[in-house]
């Protein structure tokens, strides 16, 4: 403890202090910088002294008629000076982060996320706000927040997140429907039911080996339950989209993902109202009392853009 109070001692007291003695140097009398300050010129004469204390160095020459900095003080000034803007700088910068978004977004989603729906939306999130460098981080891995200094991770579950410690917010709902290629369906004909499933060829994220047993759902709650044999896995469904674009066979997709081949036309939903999962997508931060701004508006834009997609691929 003594050795902290000496390291203390050695940079010259409390920033009051220095900030009385700056402002006793710049209006020339103890009493004009005590009205600056709101203290009593008794108050302010503490504080110089208490710093020359703490320095070992008279740093001003008191007259009954002014004070002037001695040389010694004169030179502590200038870099006190200096050093105190650059304090009051990055104080205004820290203040200012959380009304005014700008500078460096930092931000994590998955690989499906990440190159069907963000690469889009980042280039228009920019052409509104320019003003921020955003930085994209595309993994399958969950990142932490704090060693990996993200501001914002985009993660979705089928299932209640783990407490993490984060803020978590919702930003939107979605499905992992069944989709396959005009082509695909004009050679292999299109199911029906989901029993139809098992004469085609399925293309599955994280599938078993073999046949397996799938799942499906529809809109009054009824489920299906198929044996097929995936004849494509894949790690992701960034890559069962492009598989079954090209032709691969009938893959699930979530929605949100598959939004833009859809509207292109290279992809059809199968089985309209039945559905693979549902899951929802989460917009995770830091902790805090105030998001910085560019965090939350892009964590808005994001959320508005879902919807928009949501609702033009599902407009009743």
């Amino acid at each position: 403890m003594e050795h902290m109070v000496d390291e203390a001692e050695t940079i010259g007291g409390s920033l009051d202090d220095i900030r009385a003695f700056c402002a006793v140097v710049e209006f020339g009398t103890v009493s004009a910088a005590a009205r600056l300050l709101g203290e009593t010129k008794g108050g302010v004469s503490r504080r110089v002294s208490r710093l020359e204390r703490h320095l070992g160095v008279g740093l001003l020459a008191r007259t009954p008629r002014a004070v002037t900095p001695t040389e010694e003080g004169a030179a502590f000034y200038i870099k006190a000076r200096d050093g105190l803007r650059l304090l009051d700088d990055a104080a205004e910068g820290a203040r200012s982060s959380r009304s005014v978004p700008s500078g460096h977004l930092r931000v994590t989603a998955s690989l499906d996320i990440g190159l069907e729906v963000l690469s889009e939306l980042v280039v228009r999130f920019r052409a509104l706000h320019p003003q921020i460098m955003v930085e994209l981080l595309l993994t399958d891995s969950p990142l932490d927040l704090a060693a990996n200094r993200i501001d914002l991770a985009l993660r979705a579950s089928s299932t209640a997140l783990p407490d993490m410690g984060y803020r978590a917010s919702e930003l939107a709902t979605f499905c992992a429907s069944l989709y396959a290629s005009p082509v695909y369906l004009a050679a292999r004909g299109e199911p029906q039911m989901p029993a139809d499933l098992s004469g085609h060829d399925l293309v599955l994220a994280h599938g078993a080996v073999g046949a397996m047993q799938i799942g499906l759902s529809d809109r009054k709650g009824r489920m299906e339950q198929v044996l097929a044999r995936p004849v494509i896995r894949t790690t992701d469904f960034s890559s069962v989209l492009r598989i079954v674009a090209a032709g691969g066979g009938i893959g699930p997709v979530p929605d949100v993902v598959a939004a833009a081949s859809v509207a292109s036309g290279s992809l059809v939903q199968v089985l309209p109202g039945w559905t693979w999962l549902e899951a929802k997508l989460h917009a995770i931060s830091l902790g805090g009392r105030e998001m910085p701004a560019r965090v939350r508006v892009f964590r808005e834009f994001i959320r508005a853009e879902l919807a928009g997609m949501k609702g033009r691929a599902d407009p009743g």
